[in-house]
């Protein structure tokens, strides 16, 4: 049975934890995760599932990022800084690239984030998902990533600072048109220690 709409109301209207003001959006995917499901079947697909999330949430976890909503081998998070979303992503890139993957698949996962407003419908301190450009944008840059690949925006660079954490640097990879996004947007790839960080240019316009 489908929900009805209040029900759908009442579940965003719990969602209290999701951080405000200015925040990190992040979005994940794996790489190729069609041709995958298809060669692995329902239940060893399943198997990769499984591991790849705990993978993604531990890292997450560790550095006080919040899930806001998973679609298949897709996740959507949400940080309160710029360096705890950048953390995690470098976190969770390695334990990825160290998976002992079942039925001999290799798995690569792209990352992307991008810093902006925060923006609910409704009533902001409803806790309801996001909503806005500033999530939009975060999306498509981690679109424009390989796997593997972490890919942050000017803004969150510009917000990091030189709070980057142990082993992790950045590459300036210039300006870049997004599809949907207005403007040319600065990209920079976390370069991170002790993971494959050569990739071919971005997927980009």
């Amino acid at each position: 049975m489908m929900p009805t709409v209040s029900q759908v109301v009442a579940a965003a209207a719990s969602r209290s934890d999701l951080p405000s003001g200015t925040v990190t959006f992040v979005f994940t995917d794996i790489e190729g995760s069609t041709k995958l499901a298809h060669a692995l079947g329902t239940d060893r697909w399943r198997e990769v599932l499984v591991q790849h999330a705990a993978a993604v949430r531990s890292a997450a976890l560790k550095h006080e990022g919040v899930e806001v909503r998973t679609e298949g081998d897709a996740f959507f998070l949400a940080f309160r800084t710029a360096r705890q979303a950048v953390a995690a992503a470098a976190d969770a890139q390695r334990a990825l690239a160290a998976q002992n993957w079942p039925h001999g698949v290799t798995v690569r996962v792209r990352i992307g984030m991008h810093t902006g407003e925060s923006a609910r419908p409704g009533d902001m301190e409803s806790g309801a998902d996001y909503v806005g450009y500033d999530v939009h944008q975060a999306a498509r840059v981690s679109s424009a990533a390989h796997g593997g690949q972490v890919i942050i925006s000017s803004a969150t660079r510009t917000l990091l600072g030189d709070q980057l954490p142990p082993g992790v640097t950045l590459l300036d990879l210039g300006e870049h048109r997004l599809k949907d996004i207005r403007r040319a947007e600065r990209l920079f790839q976390l370069v991170i220690e002790g993971v494959p960080n050569d990739f071919p240019a971005l997927r980009t316009l």
